[in-house]
């Protein structure tokens, strides 16, 4: 069952797995690199803050997103290696951030929709309709 798990979550998040990229616990590695876990870690803690406390401005979900894609890049186009604990923060911050921008774009989906149907029905059930959905 844990191989299954392990094996769903590298396909999901589409990771490596490195040995030297990953963390061990009790001598095993995990199924997925610790930027993935982190990115996991991040979903997990976005999908809490999300209902909790709702969303932050776009822009610093933006924002949060960046340290990841500069640390990946970085690495991925210099001869600079990142450490795994940087790896594991990045991706935190990206997982938490990947979650609000699924909220973002459920509510753009719903203005889009809404746009459409005032074009074809009354635009005030449109609106009252609309407003259950955010």
């Amino acid at each position: 069952m844990a191989k299954r798990i392990g094996r769903f979550l590298q396909i999901f998040f589409g990771c490596h797995a490195r040995p030297d990229r990953s963390f061990y616990f009790r001598g095993r590695q995990f199924p997925i690199c610790a930027r993935c876990t982190g990115e996991l870690v991040g979903m997990l803690t976005g999908i809490l803050v999300a209902i909790c406390y709702g969303c932050p401005n776009f822009w610093i979900v933006c924002l949060m997103m960046i340290p990841l894609v500069v640390d990946g890049f970085t690495q991925r186009l210099t001869a600079y290696e990142s450490n795994n604990m940087r790896r594991l923060w990045t991706g935190i911050l990206f997982g938490i951030a990947f979650i609000f921008m699924f909220v973002y774009f459920h509510r753009f989906c719903i203005y889009a929709a809404a746009a459409i149907l005032k074009l074809f029905y009354d635009p005030q059930n449109v609106e009252r309709v609309m407003e259950r959905f955010l």
